[in-house]
């Protein structure tokens, strides 16, 4: 059996279409899928209550997070492997059966991610290193968006190698991601301090830790939308750049810095992202510069924003009171 989990939060017409896409995809597996809906405001249960009478619905009362959610339907979960598969993302036929049987055929794999792909055909890297302070330069300075295909600006989403061959990788996102049981029952699923972000790249990390190997695999095709739920979040600033919500990525992203690498890694992290911004500030301070009045509100928040989730998580060592 194949336990297939998604997490929902105000994402009701996608997640219509995943469910679609998922019970037409095919799998030779016998297949349970649960929908763990985070307090929704879109009637998003009562959809899945009315037109899928087969899928196992947790529908909560408040939203306890993207981390505690999954864990929530992997307690109940009867599959020898578990997929998490993201509502905003829609499985191309055979995906799954070619991920069981990659899995099936690498025992020391513990966990496999699919080949992403945009609406319009285009890549969505899914193939990536753990994160650090060179990576996070190339990210923020635009350096890794304006050269994609580059082995050393985009090294951490394997740029320049491309996304054609399964490849050992250090961690995949959660979008739609493969678990062998036997890892899950070893090590659990996720740390749920990381309220929403980097709980799959903590969860990679400690797999790998424990002796697993983490995967990519292009033949496994998933069609993703990309952040459909925090872009529901009207009350946040959005970080275009990563597809997430500032302030919760800033606070796990400290969190798991100081999980797994100490406090010297969060002060390095946050003070590539703070001197990057404070001088874009200082730059956008000049006459004649286009749009400068703007950017410079940017980057203002951002600064403004790190200075407040290093407080909110007392430099990563706390995760603050859910929700967030």
């Amino acid at each position: 059996m194949l336990s297939a989990i998604i997490v929902s939060y105000n994402t009701r017409d996608m997640l219509r279409q995943c469910l679609d896409r998922l019970f037409a995809a095919g799998c030779r597996q016998e297949l349970e899928v649960f929908v763990v809906d985070n307090n929704s405001a879109d009637n998003s249960a009562g959809m899945v209550r009315t037109e899928y009478p087969q899928v196992i619905l947790m529908a909560n009362p408040t939203n306890v997070g993207f981390a505690a959610a999954n864990n929530q339907a992997w307690s109940h979960a009867s599959g020898d492997y578990i997929l998490l598969l993201n509502p905003d993302a829609f499985v191309q036929p055979t995906a799954i059966d070619n991920a069981v049987a990659f899995m099936d055929c690498h025992p020391q794999c513990g966990l496999c991610g699919g080949r992403l792909v945009k609406p319009d055909g285009s890549l969505d890297p899914s193939a990536r290193r753990f994160p650090g302070v060179v990576g996070k330069f190339f990210t923020i300075s635009g350096l890794r968006s304006r050269y994609p295909g580059s082995p050393l600006f985009a090294r951490h989403e394997f740029g320049g190698f491309g996304h054609n061959v399964p490849m050992e990788v250090d961690w995949v996102p959660g979008t739609f991601t493969l678990y062998r049981r036997q890892l899950l029952e070893e090590r659990g699923l996720f740390d749920e301090r990381f309220y929403i972000y980097y709980e799959e790249t903590d969860a990679c990390l400690a797999a790998k830790r424990h002796g697993w190997q983490v995967y990519f695999i292009p033949d496994a095709e998933v069609v993703h939308v990309g952040g459909a739920s925090s872009k529901t979040r009207k009350d946040q600033q959005f970080d275009r750049g990563a597809n997430q919500l500032l302030q919760f990525r800033m606070r796990s992203e400290w969190l798991y810095f100081r999980k797994n690498s100490g406090l010297a890694a969060v002060l390095a992290n946050a003070g590539v992202e703070y001197g990057w911004h404070l001088l874009r500030f200082l730059v956008n301070l000049l006459p004649g510069r286009a749009e400068g009045a703007a950017k410079r509100r940017t980057s203002a928040a951002v600064l403004q924003e790190i200075h407040r989730s290093l407080r909110i998580t007392r430099f990563g060592s706390e995760a603050p009171p859910v929700p967030w």
